[in-house]
């Protein structure tokens, strides 16, 4: 058997002590606790299950070199993340392997278990205040059949779960990819065996098999999710992102018009402002499509909603460096300078169904991203809680800018007035008036050459004529928070 891992545990507490519990019963685990350290001044050196209390969070580095320390474990699923960041700042200053009981709504009936134990993610750490949702700004959807398209994907599955929970009438699942609207469809069906949940198989680019779907399930509430969205396979692909990404949502918007629907959310991307790809210039052309239908004083309300990345969605970086880190590297970025606005998927999903409860002709709504956070920093965070030592243990390497790839992101684009809403983390941005003519025009011009597969006149029309996509932007815009727009 191998020699056990010494081991302090921070946070002395319930957790704790159930962790505690568990290493004493199963030694197996090969793991020795050498003791707790806590900032309650009340049982500083006292004896806990015969385990002393060394000191507090601050003494993190001192103890774990005095007592050769070689995993710590964070119990304290309470924590915020301003906590949690000050705790792994100081382990990180220890190169020791840091792992961490989870928060507790990820804790079956609040007991803690040895197998509960996982490494730090990267949402644990966003300096970030939770979004507390306001279910009744999810009361719309009561009583409601609600359509997603896309809800095999990362944001359209969270959707799911999440509309799931305000007792819609209907929850009508539609995608192309059968394998994940299975998967979504057979997790909500035992989760919620009363609830009409149904499955459907179907392109958001097939006009006429859109159409049976209206006129069959007829739903009140449409959150348009369905994209591709990674840039380089779209600088590649320009016509299928334009089929797909304008003239999907085309189609699918129409329609609700068509069919009487209450509400349409398309989900857009901060990729979407001052473009430097394809993926991020059809989905612009898809906001002005929306915006322009708003004008139209339809029954419908049309609204879309702007966010950056979400963190552990599919073709995720979070992921990539965890495998890299796990392969001892080195990991791969592609400029060091580059920065990107994170946000957990169920936190994205809950703003995006607030703000379905909101909406105001020609306004997009663009959730609250916080700080842009620096890709190199996040990398070395994640080398550091695995107890390794970036650029000795695990190489940094940087690759160069990828097609259409920004050093930074932007949620505004020039022109917009941005407003606060009844939402903390909700803003209005109103966009300037557009020519619907000259939009239609040009989005058939498009249509032409996408059909053609004309990707040089496709990026010239997004280019000069669209004047959507800007192959020298490359600076960030000013970033805005919550309490910026607030209090000016």
């Amino acid at each position: 058997m191998s020699k056990a891992q010494r081991t302090i545990l921070i946070g002395a507490g319930e957790a704790g002590q159930q962790v505690l519990r568990e290493i004493q019963a199963n030694p197996g685990l090969n793991i020795c606790a050498v003791g707790f350290l806590d900032d309650d001044s009340t049982i500083q050196g006292k004896i806990i299950q015969n385990i002393p209390v060394l000191g507090k969070v601050d003494d993190i580095p001192e103890i774990t070199k005095k007592h050769k320390i070689e995993l710590i474990i964070i119990c304290i699923p309470s924590a915020k993340s301003e906590q949690l960041n000050k705790i792994t700042s100081l382990c990180a200053k220890t190169f020791v392997k840091t792992r961490i009981v989870p928060g507790l709504q990820e804790i079956i009936n609040g007991q803690v278990k040895i197998n509960h134990i996982r490494e730090i993610k990267i949402s644990d750490l966003l300096l970030r205040t939770e979004v507390n949702f306001d279910l009744e700004s999810g009361k719309y959807v009561k009583g409601k059949k609600v359509l997603i398209t896309g809800a095999g994907g990362s944001i359209g599955s969270e959707l799911c779960r999440q509309l799931a929970e305000l007792e819609p009438k209907e929850l009508i699942l539609l995608g192309k990819g059968e394998n994940s609207i299975y998967l979504i469809h057979e997790e909500l069906k035992q989760q919620y065996p009363k609830l009409s949940i149904l499955p459907v198989i179907a392109d958001i680019k097939d006009k006429s098999r859109m159409e049976y779907v209206f006129d069959r399930y007829k739903p009140s509430i449409i959150f348009h999710a369905a994209a591709h969205k990674h840039v380089p396979l779209m600088e590649d692909h320009a016509s299928e992102a334009v089929i797909n990404n304008i003239f999907g949502t085309l189609i699918v918007a129409k329609l609700a018009s068509q069919y009487n629907v209450e509400i349409f959310v398309q989900i857009s991307t901060d990729k979407a402002v001052n473009s430097t790809n394809i993926m991020g210039a059809t989905k612009r052309v898809a906001e002005l499509i929306i915006q322009n239908l708003s004008r139209q004083k339809t029954f419908t309300k049309y609204i879309t909603v702007r966010f950056g990345n979400v963190l552990g969605s599919t073709g995720s970086v979070i992921p990539k460096f965890y495998k890299q880190i796990e392969q001892g590297g080195p990991i791969t970025i592609t400029h060091p300078e580059m920065t990107r606005y994170f946000m957990t998927i169920p936190e994205a999903s809950q703003l995006v169904i607030q703000a379905g409860n909101l909406g105001a002709e020609g306004e997009v709504f663009v959730l609250d991203m916080g700080k842009p956070v620096k890709i190199v920093d996040l990398a070395c965070q994640l080398i550091v809680l695995s107890g390794k030592i970036p650029d000795v243990d695990v190489k940094i390497e940087y690759t160069g800018l990828r097609p259409g790839e920004k050093i930074h992101e932007e949620l505004f684009i020039k022109g917009e007035n941005v407003n606060a809403t009844c939402y903390e983390k909700i803003f209005a941005a109103k966009m300037p008036d557009i020519n619907s003519d000259k939009l239609m025009l040009n989005v058939e011009n498009l249509r032409k050459n996408a059909v053609l597969n004309n990707n040089i006149e496709i990026r010239r029309i997004l280019q000069e004529d669209l004047q959507v996509l800007n192959c020298s932007a490359t600076q960030p815009a000013t970033y805005l928070t919550s309490s910026s727009v607030i209090n000016g």
